[in-house]
């Protein structure tokens, strides 16, 4: 299952070099990106209607993508500008093009209908251009289908059996965790609270804590504005008032989670850990290298399960009481994927 009518991260911006070609597959089509001579972020399919070359093998140069096989050039909305030796050019010769918007150093791709892409509706990143936070990228290529990814951060019971070596912490006290599960139709809100919590090792290391604290994790998934999981965390020493709102004595994290899929049993896996810890400290390094473990973890996990899904694709999974935010964010993607195939715009 596929939803075309969405927002995802095609790359961050960092990865599209002037001069250079990136080509990827996103929900099975071949895309190639690159960075004109303007600056502007170009996306086009990966095949040059010629022959079928790949156009990311081809070479840029100022505002055009020339392909390497027989010098055939497109501009950055996949139209045919030149054709050596032949003056007149066939509509037929032009690519499509997928709409793209560089925001919040992402690169964010549209691979449905063009007249419904609306970028000012793309979800903000603002740890990204804050300087109060320090952040890091990553990108990883999973092997198994992009919803899985999306269950394992709307349930995060699992992370004191998956993540006991880094941010795990105790059993007990995630499952007795007071947690709300809110959805209004667009958005799956997760709300827990961890209070008295013993403070597992990334969280002793980032804030140094020296007893137990109050623990907070809140997720929201609302995949009309961006196909990503924006996690909220942190910590705060017990009753300084981290559930009212006063969290500046501990630390504070966001791991924004950018679920792109590639075909239906691989993904682009790409997220940021930001955190307000200063960066002169040497914390920040720290906690990025152990989120860096952390997400490794989730990574051999997914693959894990997809092999065994591949085993036997038409098994269904069978429900447990934490399911109340993965049930929902299913949901939701459902009802997306149904608008679409009714012809109706998906709220």
């Amino acid at each position: 299952m596929f939803i075309y009518n969405a927002w995802y991260v095609a790359a961050f911006a960092a990865d599209i070099e002037p001069g250079k070609t990136l080509g990827r597959r996103y929900l099975n089509k071949a895309v190639v990106l690159f960075r004109t001579e303007d600056g502007e972020i170009a996306a086009l399919e990966d095949r040059c209607s010629h022959r079928a070359m790949p156009l990311s093998a081809g070479h840029v140069e100022g505002n055009i993508l020339r392909c390497c096989y027989h010098g055939v050039e497109f501009d950055g909305r996949g139209t045919c500008t030149r054709i050596p030796n032949q003056a007149r050019i066939p509509a037929s010769a032009n690519v499509r093009h997928y709409p793209v918007v560089e925001k919040d150093h992402l690169i964010w791709i549209w691979m449905g209908e063009p007249a419904l892409a609306d970028p000012s509706v793309i979800v903000d990143s603002p740890e990204h251009n804050d300087p109060a936070w320090t952040w890091r990228p990553y990108t990883f290529p999973v092997k198994s289908n992009w919803q899985l990814i999306i269950d394992n951060i709307m349930d995060l019971t699992h992370v004191p059996y998956i993540h006991a070596r880094t941010i795990g912490g105790n059993p007990e006290q995630h499952y007795s965790a007071d947690t709300k599960v809110e959805f209004d139709g667009r958005r799956v809100t997760l709300l827990r609270k961890m209070p008295n919590s013993v403070p597992p090792k990334s969280y002793i290391d980032a804030g140094g804590f020296k007893g137990r604290v109050d623990r907070w994790q809140e997720v929201r998934f609302e995949p009309s504005i961006g196909m990503t999981c924006r996690v909220n965390a942190g910590g705060c020493d017990v009753g300084t008032g981290a559930y009212e709102g006063r969290r500046d004595n501990g630390f504070m994290l966001a791991n924004n989670h950018f679920i792109t899929p590639e075909t239906e049993t691989t993904s682009h896996y790409l997220w940021t850990i930001c955190t307000t810890a200063p960066k002169e400290s040497g914390v920040p390094a720290t906690l990025f290298d152990q989120f860096f473990d952390t997400i490794t973890e989730d990574e051999e996990t997914l693959e894990a399960q997809q092999r065994r899904i591949d085993d036997e694709p038409t098994r269904p999974f069978v429900g447990i009481a934490s399911d109340g935010a993965v049930n929902q964010a299913r949901r939701l993607l459902s009802n997306m994927q149904e608008a679409e195939e009714g012809g109706k715009v998906a709220a």
